[in-house]
């Protein structure tokens, strides 16, 4: 679905803005999260616990996409590293002779900043999808 589309769904949904924008924003905190390929089926989780819009939820879920994703925990992780004092040595690693087992042993040192980066980045995202969507549908549906 088109970005257009998943905002005019979002727009004309029914609801209340604030249950609306709640709906949205746990779906983006929940599309930035670290639990890749867990993001549909918490949404639907989190959704139903919350009373929440189901498609709302997953529409912010889907902010991560194949074409998102890469550049999205990239930039999660390297804050993630700058927020734990992460100290990796990239610069050292001899790539021509990377194989499996050495990519292994370099990214184990990137689970705590990734996981660290992709939460924060996460709620603060979601704080902002909130009062952006809150805001936009206030202004809307003004009679």
């Amino acid at each position: 679905m088109p970005i257009s589309d998943r905002l005019r769904f979002i727009l004309t949904v029914r609801g209340t803005p604030r249950g609306t924008a709640f709906a949205f924003a746990m779906g983006v905190f929940i599309g930035i999260s670290p639990f890749l390929g867990l993001h549909t089926v918490m949404a639907i989780l989190f959704a139903s616990l919350f009373r929440l819009n189901r498609l709302v939820t997953l529409a912010g879920a889907y902010v991560t996409n194949p074409w998102t994703i890469i550049p999205i925990y990239t930039f999660a992780t390297w804050l993630g590293a700058k927020m734990t004092g992460y100290r990796g040595a990239f610069s050292q690693v001899e790539f021509r002779d990377l194989n499996v087992v050495n990519l292994f042993k370099l990214l184990k040192g990137l689970v705590v900043p990734f996981f660290v980066g992709t939460l924060f980045l996460g709620l603060v995202a979601g704080l902002a999808s909130y009062f952006i969507v809150y805001h936009m549908l206030k202004r809307m549906r003004r009679p």
